[in-house]
């Protein structure tokens, strides 16, 4: 018998069978790297919500039929689905998560801001998101809603202003932009410069020189015009000479060395030297040693912030508290209670109080 004249059957038989898809099965290819839930919700023809309800065993679950739910649990083990932090909650009403804005991930500042924020988060067991803008206005406008897509309740912003508009509840560290909607927590700067001149006009200076912080940090001109304000009522002069700008940006104490280095190019007709903060003034004693210049025998040096490598310095930096870490919980504290109750009143600011910490590095003066 030829094979024309072989049963329709028999040939048939011999022929693999090609399954059928369903619409839903035809229409979804796995993804290659993820499945997402908008994947196996494609792949079922089912909502995203009812999946979520299954894979969390939801009570809201249990209206749904067996087979529904086998079908959804075999979906999930056969495109190895693990769900995102947005599929385990689709059933909550917030994220428990907020977005932290920084420039940069400096040593001293923003680790002891962070220190005091990051543990009332944990305490409260919220998540945060941290990313840093490096003084670029693009990133400072875009990072806001890129946080808001991802979730983010609220923001904080450590030695940034909330230049932008944002639906979201705000909280500034060291901000001074006010706005609608947003709480600046910030130190009273002229408070600072009034503890600082004060401790050195008693030690005898009059001679005194000045660090003035690069321009992209907003606290620059705010603890400048303080300076300024605060030299005048004890009458000190701020001659050109004694003053000198940081130009370049950053934490690292190369800002404080190379300016020091041009102040004394300048004039060395000082006996005191105020830096910006004080990894400036840990860089400034490092250029002054290099000079032959003894600190505070000969120049005595005050810093800003008391960061911890200002305790172990040599010598010891005597410098202006910030409380950093008391200013980061707070922070996150008043962050938390604004998102808690959006209708409860808030401050556009929240000032803290500075305080002179006296060590190793300033002294009498000897020559005027």
């Amino acid at each position: 018998m030829s094979k024309k004249d072989q049963p329709q059957s028999s040939r048939s038989s011999k022929r693999k069978a090609k399954p059928v898809p369903t619409p839903s099965r035809a229409a979804f290819t796995p993804a290659k790297t993820r499945t997402s839930l908008k994947d196996l919700a494609a792949y079922l023809g089912l909502s995203q919500t009812t999946i979520s309800f299954v894979l969390n065993d939801a009570p809201l679950a249990k209206n749904l039929t067996e087979e529904t739910r086998r079908r959804v649990h075999e979906a999930a083990r056969k495109f190895n689905y693990r769900p995102s932090y947005f599929a385990l909650n689709l059933n909550k009403s917030g994220s428990e998560s907020v977005g932290v804005i920084a420039p940069d991930h400096s040593e001293g500042y923003f680790t002891k801001v962070m220190a005091g924020a990051e543990r009332y988060f944990v305490q409260k067991k919220f998540m945060y998101f941290t990313t840093c803008h490096y003084w670029q206005p693009e990133l400072i406008e875009e990072y806001p809603r890129m946080l808001l897509s991802r979730g983010a309740e609220g923001l904080l912003l450590l030695n940034s202003n909330a230049d932008f508009t944002s639906p979201l509840p705000v909280v500034t560290i060291s901000g001074h932009l006010e706005k609608e909607g947003v709480t600046n927590v910030v130190l009273d700067h002229l408070a600072a410069a009034r503890l600082t001149l004060k401790h050195l006009y008693e030690l005898g200076h009059r001679k005194i020189a000045f660090m003035k912080g690069h321009r992209t940090v907003i606290d620059t001109e705010y603890r400048w015009e303080a300076t300024i304000q605060a030299a005048r009522e004890l009458g000190l002069a701020v001659t050109p000479e004694r003053m000198v700008d940081i130009h370049t940006a950053g934490w690292s104490p190369e800002i404080g060395y190379s300016t020091a280095k041009r102040l004394l190019r300048a004039t060395r007709d000082f006996t005191a030297l105020v830096g910006f903060n004080d990894t400036s003034a840990i860089g400034a004693i490092r250029a002054f040693h290099e000079e032959g210049l003894r600190v505070p025998q000969d120049v005595s040096v005050v810093g800003f912030d008391d960061i911890v490598a200002a305790e172990f310095n040599v010598p010891s930096l005597t410098t202006i508290r910030q409380p950093l870490t008391e200013m980061g919980k707070l922070g996150a504290t008043i962050l938390l209670d604004r998102i808690a109750d959006p209708s409860k009143p808030y401050e556009l600011s929240v000032w803290m109080k500075p305080k002179l910490i006296e060590r190793e590095s300033t002294g009498p003066v000897t020559t005027q």
